[in-house]
């Protein structure tokens, strides 16, 4: 249950991150959008491959 729902907030994340740069298509905020993407991205990956350690 916790994986599925880290799948939706990452989900509703990119979507809001997503509605955010169809309206302001800055090149600055296009890159602070993908260092957080990223990051995100990194976590979950590391939250669903479990606790190692």
């Amino acid at each position: 249950m916790n994986n599925l729902m880290a799948l939706l907030a990452f989900g509703v994340m990119l979507g809001f991150l997503g509605i955010l740069l169809w309206h302001v298509p800055r090149w600055d905020l296009i890159g602070v959008v993908s260092i957080t993407v990223a990051l995100a991205g990194w976590d979950l990956i590391q939250n669903l491959r479990g606790k190692r350690g």
